[in-house]
C-alpha cells in the first residue's frame, strides 16, 4: 500500500546578491510503501535535507507535489514527525513535558497523556529521567527525547534529518539499534536521511542514492538483510557486499562534488 508519493518535486534556490539561482533538486520521483524504513544517502549539499524539507511541510517545492495518504502537503502538519540533528527539544521543559507537549496540543487528556509518555520512556530508556531538564542530559539521551517526542503524536510517517550526526560512534551505534527497535515492533513509515553508509545500510529496507548537487536519485537498493538486527550483522558478507556497491556510488559522487567546489 503505498503511503508517500513525491511527483516531480524539484528545488531551485534564488541566487545570492543577485547572482545565478542555484538548483539544489532536479525534478525528483519516488514512491514509499505503507511501513517502508527508507534511508536516503548522498554527499553533503545533494538536496537530501530539502527533500526532507518538502515531504515535512517545511520547505515547498519550485514544481511537483508531495502527497501522504492522497492528501497534497502544503505545510507541517501533526501527520508527520520530525526529528533534526540538532536537539531541538525545549529547554524550559522536562523530559516527560517535552514528550507531552503535541499531545497537550492535540488537547488530549492528562489520564491518557500520561500513559503514552510513560509507555515512551520506557521504549526510549529514558527510566528515571522524567523530570531532567534537557540541558541534564547527554546529546544520546536529547534525541532519545526527541524520538519519543516524535512517535508520542503518533504521525503517520517519521521524518529524520541525520539524527545521530553529532554523536560518537558508540553512541550513534547504539541509537542506531534503539530506533530499528522501536521500528521493527511499530513499523512506522520512515524516511531518515545520513551520509554514513553503514547507519543505511543497518536501518533500512530501501537505501535512496543520491547524485551530486542538483540532486537526483541515482539508485534505489533494496536491503533484504533478516530482522531483527543487530550490530554484529554490519561484518556479514551480504554487508560487506552492500557496502562496497553503495561506496562506489558514493564516491563517485563526493569526487564530482569536490570538483564542482
Amino acid at each position: 500500500m503505498t503511503k508517500l508519493v513525491i511527483d516531480n518535486v524539484s528545488r531551485t534556490f534564488p541566487g545570492v546578491r543577485g547572482g545565478a539561482p542555484v538548483m539544489a533538486l532536479t525534478p525528483t520521483n519516488l514512491t514509499v510503501a505503507a511501513n517502508d524504513f527508507i534511508t536516503i544517502l548522498g554527499p553533503s549539499g545533494c538536496g537530501k535535507s530539502t527533500l526532507l524539507r518538502i515531504v515535512a511541510g517545511l520547505d515547498r517545492p519550485s514544481t511537483g507535489e508531495v502527497r501522504l495518504d492522497g492528501r497534497r502537503i502544503t505545510g507541517p502538519g501533526a501527520d508527520r514527525g520530525m526529528v533534526f540533528q540538532s536537539y531541538t527539544l525545549f529547554p524550559w521543559l522536562t523530559v516527560a513535558q517535552n514528550i507531552a507537549f503535541g499531545l497537550r496540543e492535540q488537547g488530549r487528556p492528562e489520564a491518557e497523556i500520561r500513559e503514552i509518555v510513560a509507555s515512551y520512556i520506557e521504549k526510549v530508556g529514558l527510566r528515571g529521567f522524567e523530570n531532567h531538564w534537557p540541558k541534564q542530559l547527554s546529546g544520546g539521551m536529547q534525541q532519545r527525547t526527541a524520538i519519543a517526542r516524535a512517535l508520542a503524536n503518533d504521525p503517520e510517517i517519521l521524518l529524520l534529518d541525520e539524527p545521530f550526526g553529532a554523536l560518537d560512534n558508540q553512541t550513534r551505534s547504539l541509537m542506531q539499534e534503539l530506533l530499528l527497535g522501536i521500528w521493527e515492533r511499530e513499523r512506522k513509515t520512515v524516511l531518515f536521511v545520513t551520509h554514513d553508509i553503514e547507519e543505511a545500510i543497518f536501518l533500512a529496507s530501501r537505501v535512496i542514492v543520491m547524485s551530486a548537487r542538483p540532486g537526483r536519485i541515482k539508485a534505489d537498493l533494496a536491503v533484504d538483510l533478516p530482522h531483527p538486527r543487530d550490530y554484529k550483522m554490519k561484518t556479514s558478507p551480504e554487508f560487506s557486499a552492500l557496502k562496497a556497491r553503495l561506496t562506489e556510488e558514493i564516491r563517485v559522487e563526493a569526487v564530482l562534488a569536490a570538483a564542482e567546489h
